[in-house]
């Protein structure tokens, strides 16, 4: 017996996606890191954890300095987060921490993160993370269009080429 399937699997669109965090120059935000002790792991460093909390920090902090993101017109939710580890941070350490927009789509964007510290008055990275941020709809639950008043202020902000 012979079974042909006729069912077409429609193609999802998506959007473009940035392929890799970028050097220190590429960004036009900075900001600082306050750690507490409540941060530190049983090895005296930052725990892995608590990276994606940083991350947390120095987005909402770019938002409020580059974009002013109207949350309560347009939610964001985030779809999906990456860290890469190359150093540890310890208590001591003084800790700042690069933001950046890398990709603008239809309903996401990507966030790109260099968290970095003070070593002898020289940067050395501690990690390279990115998320990707959803432009969501909370009454309909539902992702929907960047505004373009915040698209705009993404583009200005990071002299990205409009799509």
């Amino acid at each position: 017996m012979f079974f042909k399937s006729f069912w077409r699997k429609k193609e999802k669109s998506t959007d473009k996606k940035s392929v890799s965090v970028g050097h220190v120059d590429t960004f036009k935000y900075k900001t600082s890191i306050e750690m507490r002790f409540a941060d530190l792991d049983m090895m005296g460093h930052v725990n892995n954890a608590i990276y994606f909390t940083y991350m947390e920090i120095g987005r909402t902090k770019y938002w409020k300095h580059a974009i002013n993101w109207d949350w309560k017109t347009t939610g964001v939710v985030i779809g999906q987060a990456s860290i890469d580890y190359i150093a540890p941070i310890f208590l001591e350490d003084k800790v700042s921490m690069y933001v950046r927009t890398s990709r603008i789509g239809n309903t996401s964007f990507d966030l790109e993160y260099l968290i970095v510290k003070d070593v002898n008055g020289k940067e050395v990275t501690c990690s390279k993370g990115k998320t990707v941020c959803v432009a969501y709809d909370y009454g309909s639950k539902t992702p929907s269009a960047i505004p373009d008043k915040e698209r705009n202020k993404m583009i200005a902000f990071e002299q990205l080429e409009s799509s």
